[in-house]
């Protein structure tokens, strides 16, 4: 578990912004000295000028280094600038349809602006962020100026973009008084209502936006997500985030269908994101769906799904596969070959019970085989439970979808009524986001929205 809190309130100075602004002329400004400045009232006025632009003045660092501007070969961070890399700019967003990476960093925030110009300006920074993380660049700004911050953590400095995407999305209270979007929120979107066997923990739920961060290396991912929560000081707070992982490429170069923490496949049923038709009968908003604004974009679910692994490691084979539905070595159906074979559900055994059970979790999540979505999910390891003794860990679930009243909640209301799997996990987090339609260049994220 990677629960964080925002720390910007818990800067606390005390020392006399008259003796700050003094001695400040006087030496090089630490990165402690910054902070604290940067938080002490009226500073700015002082310096005769505002934050960080008021101390260069000070200082004599306004004239960026030529390694700064945008676009020097110096910001970027790789010379593999193509074959390893996503562009921001497009008619959907990445990370949606997109070949799922190895590792994910996902974040929920509270939004603190308290109107429309402050989310877009956020947005707008977001934006202008991503494409350069997407790029495999270091965000511009001041990054060789000994007296300031840099403007990007760097840790990500050197390594290849990895295949970085980042998706963002809006939360159904984003919709609600203070931003004037009320009358712009798409029929039928909210929170999911309760399902069986919910036992839902607040920390892990709900928020204004959500962000989903993939990569092929984790700390590319873990960058970029710090660097979306820096930028977002004075304008959001992050409200929960979990990090995820599944096989890496590397490790399985057949690149089959990643397993999950039980030990099966997951993923199998996923219509093909190849085939154009199918991902806008599935996945993408159409323009008759209604809220236009939302159009080519998509709706997400995200569960956070807790294993009891110990219980599950105690199963007999045979159990584990009645389960599921399928074998766990191949990922076939019980009683066909292949894993994609569709399975025969009117298959009976010697006894005359069906071969498939009928509660099994391949059975009841395929219904009527009318209903699909689009799953992208990891599994997570947040350490150990200190309650429990046992590990916290399980699956991260996100799905894709055209509708979530459509497709994924009448899925999960059939799971959650029988679905003999439900002995063996529990939902704990729950989430919904409206995520926008890809951006073109010189727009930003959101805004067919603002």
């Amino acid at each position: 578990m990677s629960k964080k809190k925002n720390d910007e309130q818990q800067l606390n100075p005390t020392t006399d912004a008259g003796q700050e602004s003094a001695s400040l002329f006087r030496k090089p400004v630490s990165r402690r000295d910054m902070l604290r400045l940067a938080g002490a009232s009226g500073v700015g006025l002082l310096l005769g000028g505002s934050g960080a632009f008021g101390i260069m003045a000070a200082t004599g660092a306004t004239k960026q280094p030529a390694s700064d501007k945008p676009g020097s070969p110096d910001n970027v961070t790789t010379g593999i600038p193509d074959a390893n890399r996503y562009d921001f700019y497009g008619q959907h967003q990445s990370g949606i349809t997109t070949p799922s990476q190895n590792f994910m960093c996902f974040a929920s925030f509270d939004l603190t602006v308290s109107d429309a110009a402050g989310l877009k300006s956020l947005l707008q920074a977001w934006t202008r962020a991503s494409a350069s993380l997407m790029a495999g660049e270091l965000l511009d700004g001041q990054n060789e100026n000994l007296n300031l911050p840099p403007a990007d953590t760097g840790e990500a400095a050197g390594l290849t973009p990895s295949r970085i995407t980042i998706t963002f999305g809006a939360g159904p209270s984003l919709f609600d008084h203070r931003f004037g979007l009320a009358g712009k929120k798409p029929a039928g979107f909210g929170d999911l209502p309760p399902f069986n066997g919910d036992n839902l923990m607040p920390e892990w739920c709900g928020g204004d936006l959500g962000v989903q961060i993939c990569a092929d290396d984790m700390q590319v991912a873990f960058h970029g997500m710090r660097n979306l929560i820096r930028i977002a000081r004075g304008s959001a707070v992050l409200r929960w985030s979990q990090e995820g992982f599944q096989r890496s490429t590397e490790s399985d170069p057949n690149k089959a269908t990643p397993r999950n923490l039980m030990g099966f496949k997951d993923g199998t049923a996923n219509p093909s994101v190849q085939d154009a038709a199918m991902m806008n009968e599935v996945v993408w908003v159409q323009p008759e769906d209604g809220a236009g604004w939302m159009t080519g974009g998509s709706y997400m679910a995200v569960r956070r799904i807790r294993m009891r692994i110990e219980v599950w490691d105690r199963s007999s084979l045979s159990d584990q596969e009645n389960t599921f539905g399928r074998y766990r070595v191949s990922g076939a159906p019980l009683g066909s070959q292949h894993e994609f074979d569709r399975g025969d559900m009117e298959a009976k055994d010697a006894s005359g019970k069906p071969v498939i059970p009928m509660n099994s979790h391949m059975r009841v999540a395929r219904g009527d085989g009318k209903m699909q979505i689009l799953r992208r999910p990891y599994s997570y390891s947040s350490g150990m439970d200190n309650t429990t003794g046992q590990l916290d860990a399980g699956l991260f679930f996100i799905s894709y979808q055209r509708s979530l009243e459509k497709q994924f909640i009448p899925m999960q209301q059939r799971l959650a009524q029988i679905d003999a799997l439900n002995e063996y996990i529990q939902h704990i987090g729950s989430a919904t986001f409206a995520c926008f339609p890809g951006v073109r260049q010189g727009g930003y994220i959101g805004d067919t929205l603002l």
